[in-house]
């Protein structure tokens, strides 16, 4: 039975009106980004409020879509929505917003938020039914492992019809009749994709790296202490240093191990960010201002500790790539962590060495 629209819906931002329907007035958007689209989806990409970045589930129509218009699904996180819009102008179509906490497309569908029952639950409460005369709904491919197509047929009566990768090959797909290419089916992750990505893990390391650091320079300076050094000459001399580290091991996992990731050898992400990691170590090496071989305990350390962030950094960027799967990066979890954190343990334990009793 349809549900009729709360009045708050048609107060969002980005709705430009109302569009009477057989189920009632559905929200009117357009296709074009206003400038606090744009603006918010730039705060989005360095993590700010990424998790309330959502908008109500329900039916919308783009533009001035009628009974025979194509009806696309969403997930409710505001930048699928709005990457999904902005992909059709010219455009008349449904789209029918899913509720999936905020989640986009394809981590809702692993997650489960992206589901049959979910699609079902919307479809009824939309009254679609009733507003379109055909019983198609087309999907993100990226969706395909939430909603079963079988169950969904028998349930609300509407077909699963997986339309193509990308929003922007969408037009072509239903013009020609709901029929994908091969390349439209192709899943790629291109370098200005994982460029987009960068500020996110950035952000999100960054948290920890705002305790970390001063951590560093207050341990150097304690060292110093107990040299009798004086605690500001050996932070900002050792503590500089072990900050520097730090921020290379920042800069090769969560920045170069995602630009360069379809170069760097093997599959394993936790793999790929160790070759970034062992470069910024070999720099380290390089500038380090002390004797360079044999290698002392501090150095040591930190040849251990830059490549073990790196790698563990690295890792952490399976979850915004798009051809990892849950049961794969758990998998690679068992095996890389624990070698991560001996490293990492071993490294802080020659730090906290060379600082405190060497």
């Amino acid at each position: 039975m349809a549900q009729a629209q709360p009045r708050a819906v048609f107060r969002q931002p980005f709705v430009l009106g109302e569009l009477p329907t057989p189920a009632g007035p559905v929200p009117r958007v357009g296709a074009a980004l206003s400038a606090g689209d744009r603006l918010s989806a730039l705060r989005v990409r360095w993590g700010i409020g990424r998790g309330d970045y959502r908008l109500a589930p329900g039916l919308y129509a783009l533009g001035e879509p009628g009974p025979e218009s194509p009806v696309l699904v969403s997930a409710n996180y505001k930048l699928s929505f709005d990457h999904l819009r902005a992909a059709l102008p010219g455009l008349d179509a449904w789209i029918l917003v899913l509720d999936t906490d905020g989640v986009n497309v394809w981590c809702a569908a692993g997650k489960g938020r992206l589901g049959t029952e979910e699609l079902v639950r919307r479809v009824q409460a939309s009254g679609l039914a009733s507003v379109v005369s055909h019983r198609r709904l087309i999907l993100p491919q990226l969706a395909g492992p939430g909603v079963e197509a079988h169950r969904l047929k028998k349930l609300c009566g509407f077909q699963a019809v997986f339309g193509p990768v990308r929003a922007a090959d969408l037009p072509a797909f239903i013009a020609s009749g709901f029929r994908a290419t091969p390349q439209m089916r192709r899943v790629s992750f291109p370098l200005a994709q994982r460029l987009i990505l960068i500020p996110v893990e950035l952000v999100g390391a960054l948290q920890y790296y705002l305790w970390l650091l001063p951590a560093l320079a207050l341990l150097a300076g304690l060292g110093g202490l107990a040299h009798g050094a004086g605690f500001a000459a050996a932070a900002w001399q050792d503590g500089l240093w072990a900050v520097i580290a730090a921020l290379l091991a920042l800069a090769a996992g969560a920045v170069a191990a995602p630009a360069l990731l379809p170069w760097l050898p093997g599959r394993a992400f936790s793999l790929k960010g160790l070759w970034p990691g062992l470069a910024a170590a070999a720099l380290l090496w390089f500038w380090w201002p002390g004797p360079a071989w044999p290698p002392g305990p501090a150095l040591t350390a930190w040849l251990l500790l830059v490549p073990a962030l790196s790698s563990f950094l690295a890792l952490n960027f399976t979850g915004a790539s798009n051809y990892t799967s849950l049961s794969g990066v758990k998998k690679e979890m068992r095996r890389a962590v624990p070698v991560q954190i001996a490293a990492a343990a071993l490294g802080l334990g020659l730090w906290l060495y060379a600082i405190f009793l060497a």
